[in-house]
């Protein structure tokens, strides 16, 4: 299956196509279940994998693996995998993409930031020379056959903005993202300037940008919304009330009957991994 092909016919629909960000095999095992396509975080990465900020700990090797499982697992799902600045140089960079290719990712978003790197909706971010990243990206562009390449953009002023995202856009990279877009009419001058190269727009609770429906997001002219913490997000949370609810109860489970996720469910979930045969929901 060629998935770069598949993702590219996804975001050549109309409306906006959304990817759902994962951290680890089980988020992504009840993400799979709600939306056809997923987004492998690296802020998510990051925190699941190491216990660390997003600031540049990940090691290419570890998200390699991580793809891997996932494609393993979800045949026919969307997979966009964020290689933060390609770990390193040119040739690093490339050989990185090569090998997620391989391992089945429908795409990947190599960023322009300077190490040491932030997540994109966080303040301190530094950006390489435009000349510099366009050799990166190119080289990223010349290794890939099939695979989706998202070009990322962290400026933060708008003149910059601007003059990156043309130039983005005039490479044979398929989306162009500006993160930490602030409001829709910053989206909406970005989206003129690119001309019809696809959009993507990150939400990411507590970030910088609005929390915009894919309906608003559409008629704003993005043709692609990552979500890149949701499930983390949720997790933190529910984690957090059920262990203060068992201290409260001084150790005494909550009843799973009713509604709650016990054995059964989870072993039930887990099963439509093994079989490796999960299908993509219709939406």
């Amino acid at each position: 299956m060629r998935h770069g092909n598949a993702l590219r016919d996804a975001i050549g629909t109309a409306g906006t196509t959304p990817l759902i960000g994962v951290y680890d095999m089980y988020s992504a095992s009840i993400a799979a279940s709600h939306y056809d396509g997923m987004f492998v975080s690296g802020f998510g990465f990051a925190a699941s994998h190491y216990g660390l900020p997003d600031i540049g700990f990940i090691a290419w090797p570890d998200m390699l693996a991580f793809v891997e499982r996932l494609r393993g697992a979800f045949p026919a799902h969307h997979l966009l995998v964020d290689v933060d600045d390609g770990y390193g140089d040119p040739e690093v960079a490339g050989h990185v993409v090569r090998r997620l290719e391989r391992a089945g990712a429908s795409g990947v978003i190599l960023e322009d930031q300077k190490r040491p790197r932030r997540c994109g909706h966080v303040a301190g971010k530094q950006i390489l020379p435009l000349d510099e990243y366009l050799e990166k990206l190119e080289r990223v562009l010349a290794c890939r056959t099939d695979l989706l390449v998202v070009a990322r953009t962290d400026a933060t002023e708008e003149a910059e903005i601007l003059t990156r995202a043309k130039a983005l856009a005039a490479t044979d990279a398929d989306v162009v993202l500006v993160d930490g877009v602030r409001d829709v009419a910053a989206i909406r001058r970005i989206r003129e300037s690119i001309g019809d190269k696809p959009l993507l727009f990150n939400q990411i609770a507590g970030g910088r940008s609005p929390r915009l429906s894919l309906p608003e997001l559409s008629e704003a002219g993005v043709d692609v919304a990552i979500y890149s913490t949701p499930c983390l997000f949720a997790a933190h949370e529910a984690m957090d009330s059920a262990l203060a609810g068992l201290r409260a109860a001084d150790g005494r489970l909550p009843a799973a009957e009713g509604g709650g996720i016990g054995v059964a469910q989870s072993i039930e979930l887990l099963n439509g991994n093994l079989r490796g045969t999960r299908t993509a929901p219709a939406l």
